[in-house]
């Protein structure tokens, strides 16, 4: 059993993929616009809509997430959960932290804590939540 986040992200779904490619090195792995679907969409799509994303799924290291435009209406909003990048070490937690920032807002600044060596919050440009986390390691 996998659970995967699905984020909505209300007509900037292209944006979006191509932040999280550059950001973090997402790997696209499929990727559906409403044109390309057999069946009618199940919502009223604005005009131009046919072109948005209907179904995409990205990797990030070794984690999946799927991503849609949804219906195009309105401002994606994410509330009540984030995501947590957990990675190696501190100079990936500072560039990954760094790029996720760039257009969002720092919640937390990456800092030591008890649990590990650097730890932060922030929102990135679309509103998504993340936590970047250096795994901590027990002494030898």
């Amino acid at each position: 059993m996998q659970i995967q986040p699905y984020l909505f992200f209300n007509g900037r779904c292209d944006e979006a993929l191509e932040f999280y490619r550059s950001a973090l090195g997402a790997e696209m792995i499929m990727l559906m616009r409403f044109k390309e679907s057999p069946e009618p969409p199940q919502c009223e799509l604005p005009e131009g809509g046919e072109d948005k994303v209907m179904h995409a799924s990205f990797r990030v290291g070794d984690s999946v997430i799927l991503a849609s435009d949804g219906c195009c209406g309105g401002q994606p909003s994410f509330q009540g959960f984030a995501l947590t990048l957990t990675v190696a070490d501190e100079n990936e937690a500072d560039r990954l932290f760094a790029a996720l920032a760039e257009g969002g807002q720092v919640q937390m600044p990456l800092a030591r804590t008890f649990f590990s060596p650097r730890f932060g919050m922030v929102i990135d440009r679309f509103g998504v939540c993340w936590m970047v986390l250096v795994e901590c390691r027990e002494p030898a």
